[in-house]
């Protein structure tokens, strides 16, 4: 996943560790220059010096590829501004932005932060769940995000691959309800057997997402 961040304090510095920790690809904007070559030495990573809410310096971060967006610097304001300039002028999917005070979540929202949050528990646990969804291909949102119909394929190493629906246990949550086969769409049913290959669709709940992804990547083990 391609996250860039604003705000390389304390806070977003911890963040940006515990990201790096799950392999995601980090480039970070920090407006102290002593901080930036600490950071970009310490985390092994591109820092930008440079002011966040500046278009350019966003560009030079590279916010065009980016698939998520984190504003985690101790100023509110700022924080707002850039994920607003993230979200509309650059095109970002996912905008992340941390109110310091928690009585400003609320107008983020309103202005098009897609999470407005105070912890950075909160943020780490958001960036997991969309790494997942990465994984699927979005056909729709249901209930304002509480629940996504998703569609993947299976590998032919799956563990999935021969089983019949019947004998498969989906995550509490999730419901298989249909299968491309070969431009053919399928209706299951239990006896229906799965193959590798298989585009699979499914519902499911906004918690269940992270348990349908580890089910659908299973893999063969070795007889």
């Amino acid at each position: 996943m391609n996250i860039v961040i604003m705000g390389g304090g304390k806070v977003g510095e911890s963040l940006a560790r515990r990201i790096l920790e799950e392999r995601h690809e980090i480039r970070l904007i920090e407006v102290d220059k002593e901080r930036c070559y600490r950071l970009a030495n310490e985390l092994d990573i591109e820092v930008f010096c440079g002011d966040g809410t500046n278009l350019r310096t966003l560009e030079n971060a590279g916010i065009q590829q980016a698939d998520c967006f984190i504003a985690i610097s101790g100023e509110d304001a700022d924080n707002l501004v850039a994920s607003q300039l993230a979200k509309n002028h650059f095109g970002v999917q996912k905008v992340i932005a941390r109110a310091n005070d928690p009585r400003n979540m609320e107008m983020m929202r309103v202005l098009g932060v897609d999470y407005a949050v105070s912890s950075t528990e909160i943020i780490a646990r958001i960036i997991e769940q969309e790494a997942n969804l990465m994984e699927f291909n979005l056909v729709a949102s249901l209930n304002k995000g509480k629940g996504q119909i998703l569609s993947v394929k299976l590998g032919a190493d799956s563990a999935l691959d021969g089983l019949e629906v019947k004998n498969i246990v989906f995550p509490k949550g999730s419901l298989l309800i249909s299968i491309v086969r070969k431009e053919k769409l399928i209706i299951p049913s239990g006896a229906t057997v799965l193959q590798g290959g298989d585009e699979i669709i499914a519902v499911c709940e906004e918690r269940a997402v992270k348990a349908l992804h580890q089910l659908m990547e299973m893999k063969k083990t070795a007889e």
